[in-house]
């Protein structure tokens, strides 16, 4: 039976990693809403492919548009399983929302899954929630896993690793897609 899935994306999301999980968990026949602060269903956020060129860090290039499926005003967290948080430039300013904030650490009291990739971490470690968990993440969030009372897990050198802890999963980048949706997938069995 499919879940009902929550999805927290902003302008400059990482496009792969707000479109391919988006369309895993629904191939799977899970449903996913997709909500960001000040947008309503119909609307949608800019995206950013990050790409691994060679250079000292990701380069940023366009990506797509990619809708906004329900009311980020409206969330209510118990009619929602689990929380995906996708990475990319979103989470540096979402994390700033109170609301969002509220979100996930409701989700977290509530030990619902949540997976978090890349950036996304940086969310969890604003709302106070890693205290204590092992998390994956893109190598320059480290710092912030760790003070927030995290252990940050390192990544597979490709990149390609996920990490689960209780009911979180993470990795650090969109390269790990396969072990992170398959481990969210194994935490919403």
């Amino acid at each position: 039976m499919g879940k009902k899935i929550l999805m927290i994306v902003g302008d400059y999301v990482e496009d792969y990693e707000a479109m391919v999980p988006l369309q895993i968990l629904q191939t799977m026949g899970h449903t996913v809403d997709t909500v960001c602060p000040d947008k309503t269903p119909g609307d949608t956020v800019a995206t950013a492919i990050h790409d691994f060129d060679g250079d000292q860090t990701y380069s940023e290039k366009p990506g797509h548009r990619f809708a906004i499926t329900a009311d980020f005003s409206g969330v209510d967290v118990a009619s929602y399983d689990a929380l995906v948080v996708p990475g990319g430039r979103a989470p540096e300013y979402l994390r700033l929302n109170a609301r969002v904030l509220e979100i996930v650490k409701q989700f977290d009291v509530e030990k619902k899954p949540i997976a978090a990739i890349c950036h996304g971490p940086q969310i969890l470690a604003a709302a106070g929630v890693l205290v204590g968990k092992d998390c994956s993440c893109y190598p320059a969030v480290q710092f912030e896993v760790t003070a927030a009372g995290g252990k940050y897990v390192e990544p597979a050198a490709t990149m390609d690793s996920a990490h689960t802890h209780g009911h979180l999963v993470s990795a650090p980048a969109w390269p790990a897609h396969p072990a992170w949706m398959r481990a969210f997938l194994e935490l919403l069995n």
